[in-house]
Order: C-alpha cells, then sequence, then structure tokens
C-alpha cells in the first residue's frame, strides 16, 4: 500500500479515547435522566455509534455503571490520599480532615447531583467492585496516617490496622450514600464530636 492512499483511509480511534468518550457520554446521561432509565442504545446514539461498538469496550451495562462509580468516587480518593501526604499536619489533624473530607463529598453530591449519588448509593449498598475497591482504599489510606501517628508517639492504640478500621466504621453514619440521603436527620452526635471522640481514643495517654 503506497503512503499517499495510507494517508486518505480513515484511522481508527485508540481505544482509551473511545472508552472514555463512552464514560463521559454516559455520566452525562445519568445525570440528567440517571442510572436506570439509561441504555446502551442511548449513549451509542449520543456518539453516533453502534451499540455493538460500545459493547467492544465494556461487555455489558454493568461495567459501564462501575467505571462511572469509579470516575466519581475518583476525586475524594485523590483528595484524602492529598491530605494524608499534607506536610505540616499532626496525624490528628489529618485524620480529622479526612473524614470531613468524606462527608462533605457525600452530603454535597447528595445536594447537588442526586442522581448521581442514586448511583453511588446503589454501588455502596449492593456491593459493586468498584465500591468495593473504593473503600479498601480509603482504609489503606487511614491505616497509614494511623500507623504514622502511632510510630511519632502521637497515637497509643496497639493495632493501628485494626483502630483505622474502626475509625472508618464509626464515621459510616456520616459517609454512607444510603444513610445520608434516606435517614439525613438520624439521631447522632454531630460529625465534630463524633472526630474529638474517635482522636481521643486514638491519642496516647499523657505521661
Amino acid at each position: 500500500m503506497n503512503d499517499a492512499l495510507a494517508d486518505s483511509l480513515p484511522t481508527e480511534e485508540p481505544a482509551p479515547t473511545t472508552r472514555c468518550r463512552i464514560l463521559a457520554t454516559a455520566e452525562r446521561f445519568f445525570r440528567e435522566i440517571g442510572y436506570q432509565k439509561t441504555t446502551v442504545s442511548d449513549i451509542a446514539k449520543a456518539l453516533r455509534m453502534s451499540p455493538a461498538n460500545v459493547y467492544r469496550f465494556f461487555d455489558s451495562k454493568k461495567a459501564i455503571n462501575e467505571a462511572v462509580v469509579e470516575r466519581i468516587t475518583r476525586d475524594i480518593e485523590i483528595l484524602i490520599a492529598g491530605i494524608a501526604e499534607a506536610p505540616g499536619l499532626s496525624a490528628s489533624d489529618r485524620v480529622g480532615e479526612i473524614v470531613r473530607a468524606l462527608h462533605h463529598d457525600c452530603v454535597e453530591r447528595c445536594r447537588q447531583n442526586p442522581r448521581m449519588h442514586e448511583i453511588v448509593e446503589a454501588a455502596m449498598t449492593e456491593s459493586w467492585e468498584a465500591c468495593q475497591h473504593h473503600v479498601a482504599r480509603i482504609s489503606a489510606v487511614l491505616v497509614r496516617v494511623v500507623g504514622e501517628g502511632v510510630r511519632s508517639g502521637e497515637f497509643g492504640v496497639a493495632d493501628p490496622e485494626v483502630a483505622a478500621l474502626c475509625v472508618q466504621a464509626a464515621i459510616l453514619r456520616y459517609c454512607h450514600p444510603g444513610l445520608v440521603s434516606q435517614y439525613p436527620n438520624m439521631p447522632g452526635p454531630p460529625i465534630e464530636a463524633m472526630i474529638a471522640f474517635l482522636l481521643r481514643a486514638l491519642r496516647a495517654p499523657e505521661a
């Protein structure tokens, strides 16, 4: 094949670019009409491709749902990872800021993007693989911060991993999308009171 002919032929779009376009389009539909009402045909039509072509990149609608949830949760994961690495903050400060960030992310998504909150709520409640990975990454950050607090002498817990998981369980009321949306007035302490309680439990006893 000569160069002129090769240049005249349409080139196939790279897979990562097509995949990103599919996810961006799916996310737009999810925001506008909800993930349950969105079909693969809707996504394909908006992209001027066939449903079969969409299935080249995602083997099912559920795979698209999972990938969109990963996109939604990525920002908060990046944020809390940044808090964990922030210079000049004590371990207590970092634990507190991480809890506040998780709570704020959940509450604001519920208020501002209820349809996107709906899919994250479903993913968490039904334990989708994307949410299992999300929870595991949050756990890893908390384990790291608590462990650093123990090594510096700021925290006095015997097992940093167990202590971090206890923190994660204790803040579920403030960060689980189902509890935030369905039980906004559930009785309980304000989040700042919970943070103070958890930090007192983590701190090493004073000599």
